[in-house]
């Protein structure tokens, strides 16, 4: 949301180019702009871009120009040329952007959309202003424009330019009245606008020959433009020669402008149509002296900088025309042009872009040297467009370059190729072992070793083979040879949905895993850059909290979070302070609880850890779908149907915030459609602690759809999955919810749950509502509408103590009813008196102040 106002006459562009105020164009967009969304659509050459350029230049409003390509068809490349777009008028919201991925989901969306929220003024007027529309076709583009040009926000006009109709669906705001159109024949020069833009170029032709050239042009804008050169540049006397204007555009083009340049300015304007974005920086980089730049602008209209894009546009015609002259240039002078082009966007973090430029220039060392910034569990998406790049790449690349195959090798594991991984990484080893090692063959081994470790601490939750640690010990064998640094984003390790990835029900085999990962940690955290340090610690803790061992499980989470900060391995550390929070709550430690929650919210601030929104959204989620503050959850989080963007190899916890919300909001078809739909497309549950933990979300679901039995068939499920492991704490961890489940198997026990088991998770988990109840009552104190306290802060009633002991041990009415003997409508009755006594607004507002008087 640019800062910049723009006032009428004060030129944008170098060499104060002229503008044709085009009153009846202005008044018509001046109509349009009263809506949210306005298309201006018409074929190539009618002044659609300058039409609307002029116009905005007189408008008192901030202005965004999104200057589109058909390289924004990428993702990620669209959203770096959005972002920078963005930058120049608002570089504190530009770096908000930059923190979070393009907006593919429902939860990068609500967080995009946030931004704007903060950052635009109600009392401004914003316009922005999106071309070349046409060349977009990517259906996640199109959707994430789609959603943004939509967005009620009544001081923001979006201005589509486009040749083509916009493939976006705005036909609501279309039904209300809400679309503004401006269209060819609006565009069209009338004729007494064509004899005041020559007029505008000192150019009088006689009125036979403007009637003449309106005939040819018909209006068209470009035509006009090149029969005004014609006339300018013509001997004197010989005045206009009528020709077919569509036909012999190229012809004009070849003759008024490209002829009359010299040699060194036509090749350089061809080797600007090989790239996309004409940084005035990238442009003095690729002439070489700024008087060519300056011959260049005075070329007119053709070429122009855009002052909200700081770069220069070419215009589309005389673009196609230079693209058909390419051939003028030698390979050498392409590449060249091309290497110039990805450095300068590597060095303004437009890596995507950089990687095909690097391509096109056959630098395929500068290519893997970006690729080596970017995290090593990449999205599916990016992850196959540079797999296709490295498999385009010539065979001698990988002789020559010597972690080519390394990159390569682990984009097929990052896309879970694990198997063609492997092939191949045996193959690179053989061969390389088989002859003399140099420095940079001891780096590449080092790599391949590394990874066959990783393939198989990925694989070994299905193989139960743990036998891959001897990978990473040989991997820091060689690394000894030939050290080098590994940095964040790359070494910082992604993190499954559990991390005891063990599919198994035997007894020991999670401890066989977990062996496996604390003997790996001596050799990765040397070779990798501190990868997997604290991991060991994080599954033990894991284990320990699913077994109901709250002391011990706080001390292994602790010291995990502790060595992962050492290694800045953030995803570990934030797996740590989930599990802390679990802890922290099952104790009814207040105080703990708000200083994890703070702790997490500062992770929003490690600019290496690329997934912390993500993972913050999930955790904070967890924690408020527990607390019944649903409210608060991210909106993503919320949705009936979203498709998880992260990684398959990493997906999955959010599956279980999703249900518990639904839970918490009593939907319970809705929690278990999320169970089973979602029980087929995510890892979640193929590892046993998701089994438990789906099974007995499932029972108590069930439960409260008072399927009795469908309830008791799940619990036992849960029971026998849980069993020959000890996993204790999901039961446990559903509170009063669990304890009516137990209670009901209990009465009339047709399951193969022991009865001492059943009463024991009975009696724990009303132990775990009572300090949960306390715990969350404490933390909702609401700010607003509180009443105030009976006169004189009233003494409770025996019966009214009574009744808040319940309320204090999360007792509904109807179980309070039942123990008191009385009916429900009088626990209402006493409830109210409470409420009214103590000055509260609800039931945890009266559990934490009676708490806080002793009263409970």
């Amino acid at each position: 949301m640019p800062d910049q106002t723009f006032q009428s006459n004060v030129p944008l562009s170098p060499g104060n180019q002229i503008y044709l105020e085009r009153p009846q164009i202005s008044g018509l967009l001046e109509k349009a702009v009263q809506n949210p969304v306005v298309i201006v659509s018409a074929g190539a050459g009618y002044g659609k871009t300058h039409a609307v350029y002029s116009f905005v230049r007189t408008c008192k409003a901030l202005i965004g120009w999104i200057q589109l390509s058909e390289r924004d068809n990428i993702g990620e490349r669209f959203w770096e040329n959005f972002i920078s777009g963005i930058s120049l008028g608002n570089p504190t919201a530009a770096a908000k952007l930059e923190k979070i991925p393009f907006p593919e989901t429902e939860r990068e969306f609500d967080r995009y959309m946030s931004i704007p929220e903060e950052d635009t003024d109600p009392d401004k007027r914003y316009i922005f202003v999106y071309d070349d529309f046409h060349l977009i076709h990517n259906k996640a583009v199109l959707r994430f424009l789609e959603r943004s040009i939509s967005a009620p926000f009544p001081n923001i006009t979006s201005i589509i330019i486009s040749r083509t109709e916009p493939e976006i669906n705005l036909v609501k705001l279309l039904s209300k009245g809400l679309l503004g159109r401006i269209a060819e024949e609006d565009l069209r020069f009338s004729r007494d606008e064509m004899i005041e833009y020559f007029r505008i170029q000192n150019i009088k032709p006689s009125p036979q020959t403007v009637s003449a050239i309106y005939h040819d042009t018909e209006g068209w804008a470009f035509a006009i433009h090149l029969a005004g050169l014609s006339l300018k540049n013509a001997p004197p006397g010989a005045g206009y020669v009528p020709q077919a204007m569509r036909s012999n555009i190229f012809k004009l083009v070849e003759s008024e402008i490209v002829g009359t340049v010299s040699g060194e300015l036509r090749k350089f304007l061809i080797k600007l149509s090989l790239i996309e974005h004409l940084a005035p920086k990238l442009l003095q980089d690729i002439a070489g002296e700024k008087t060519l730049i300056k011959e260049m602008e005075r070329i007119g209209s053709f070429i122009r900088f855009d002052a909200y894009l700081d770069a220069y546009q070419i215009h589309h015609l005389f673009l196609d025309y230079l693209r058909g002259k390419q051939t003028e240039l030698s390979e050498a002078e392409r590449r060249e042009v091309y290497r110039q082009a990805a450095a300068w966007c590597a060095k303004n973090n437009q890596k995507v872009e950089a990687i095909g430029y690097y391509e096109q220039a056959g630098d395929y060392g500068a290519l893997i040297d970006v690729v080596e910034t970017m995290p090593a569990i990449l999205p599916n998406r990016t992850a196959r467009m540079l797999l296709e790049i490295m498999e385009r790449a010539p065979a001698e690349i990988y002789d020559q370059i010597a972690t080519a195959q390394v990159i390569r090798t682990g984009l097929y594991l990052t896309l879970e190729m694990f198997d063609k991984s492997r092939e191949e990484l045996l193959a690179v080893i053989a061969k390389l072992e088989a002859q003399p090692l140099s420095p940079a063959s001891y780096r590449t081994l080092t790599g391949c070793y590394n990874l066959l470790g990783f393939i198989g601490m990925n694989t070994c939750s299905y193989t139960r083979d743990y036998d891959y640690v001897h990978y990473f010990e040989k991997a820091r064998y060689y690394y000894e040879f030939n050290k080098f640094e590994v940095k964040p984003p790359i070494s910082i390790i992604a993190l499954s949905s559990y991390l005891c990835r063990v599919n198994s029900e035997e007894k020991g085999e999670m401890e066989k895993y977990i062996g496996a990962i604390s003997a790996s940690i001596p050799y990765t955290s040397v070779t990798f850059g501190g990868c997997v340090l604290g991991m060991d610690d994080l599954c033990r803790g894991e284990l320990t909290f699913f077994r109901g061992d709250m002391s011990g499980a706080e001390q292994l989470l602790l010291r995990a979070r502790r060595n992962a900060r050492q290694g800045n391995q953030y995803e570990t550390e934030n797996r740590a302070l989930f599990y802390l929070l679990r802890v922290y709550f099952a104790q009814g430690n207040l105080a703990a609880i708000e200083d994890t929650m703070k702790q997490l919210e500062a992770q929003l601030d490690e600019q290496y850890y690329l997934s912390r929104f993500t993972y913050h959204d999930i955790v904070t989620g967890w924690y408020y779908a527990h607390t019944g503050q649903g409210d608060k959850l991210a909106p993503w989080l919320k949705n009936d149907f979203e498709e998880s963007d992260l990684n398959s190899i990493v997906f999955g916890l959010e599956v279980l915030v999703k249900a518990k919300y639904y839970f918490a909001e009593r939907r319970f078809p809705a929690a278990l459609a999320v169970l089973e739909s979602w029980g087929t497309r995510s890892s979640l549950w193929d590892f046993v602690l998701g089994k438990v933990e789906k099974k007995v979300l499932e029972a108590v679901c069930r439960f409260r759809l008072r399927d009795i039995s469908a309830a008791a068939a799940a619990l036992e499920t849960a029971y026998r999955l849980a069993r020959s492991n000890a996993l204790y704490m999901p039961f446990v961890e559903m509170g009063k919810n669990m304890r009516a489940l137990a209670a009901a198997v209990l009465k009339n026990n047709t399951t193969a749950i022991p009865a001492a088991w059943l009463e024991r998770v009975r009696r724990n988990a009303s132990a775990y509502a009572r300090k949960f109840f306390l715990a969350s009552a404490q933390q909702q104190e609401p700010e607003t509408g509180r009443k105030k306290p009976g006169p004189g802060g009233a003494a409770l009633s025996r019966r009214e103590k009574e009744i808040l002991s319940g309320l204090s041990q999360g007792l509904t009415r109807e179980e309070i009813a039942g123990i008191s003997a009385i009916s429900v409508n009088t626990v209402k009755s006493v409830i109210r008196s409470i409420y009214n006594k103590l000055g509260a607004v609800n039931r945890a507002d009266a559990v934490r102040i009676a708490a806080s008087r002793g009263l409970v």
